[in-house]
């Protein structure tokens, strides 16, 4: 490959890496672009001759760039990023629900309907009907644990 080849290589690799970061955004292939034109150009200008210090230079140039401007770039121009940490056990407690199958306290064959699934349940003490509220107290691996609700509550 005669070098004058490898000068258009660069070239337009390193163009068609940043026109990739508005595919792919994260600000890595827009500096390995930016790297392939500069050496693309120090190529064009005799300043590189050889390809081996040409990719050695495309890839510290493009490491240095990366290391030193994507932190301030993500900083001023990064996405927007959210996160909460839930416990959803937490949030349950105390929710009032409506009891779907008998529940009482002998066995563990009732159900309630939370956020609009049935959940198998049981209570610790007393009896509950279909149609009756309840309160959430605690979730017991896959089954929710709930006290009749009081009717001064209601």
């Amino acid at each position: 490959m005669d070098g004058e080849t490898l000068t258009w290589i660069f070239l337009a690799g390193g163009a068609a890496l940043m026109i990739l970061e508005t595919l792919i955004p994260g600000g890595v292939s827009f500096f390995l672009g930016f790297s392939g034109i500069f050496v693309g150009v120090l190529r064009y200008f005799g300043i590189l001759v050889e390809p081996g210090t040409s990719i050695i230079t495309w890839l510290g140039t493009a490491i240095a760039l990366i290391l030193v401007f994507r932190p301030l770039l993500m900083k001023y121009w990064g996405g927007e990023s959210f996160f909460k940490l839930a416990d959803e056990d937490f949030e349950a407690m105390g929710q009032i629900v409506e009891v779907v199958e008998p529940i009482n306290d002998q066995d563990n064959s009732g159900r309630i309907k939370f956020q609009g699934i049935s959940w198998q349940a049981r209570t610790i003490e007393g009896d509950l009907k279909p149609g009756q509220k309840a309160k959430i107290k605690y979730r017991d691996n896959v089954t929710w644990v709930v006290e009749p609700l009081d009717e001064l509550e209601d």
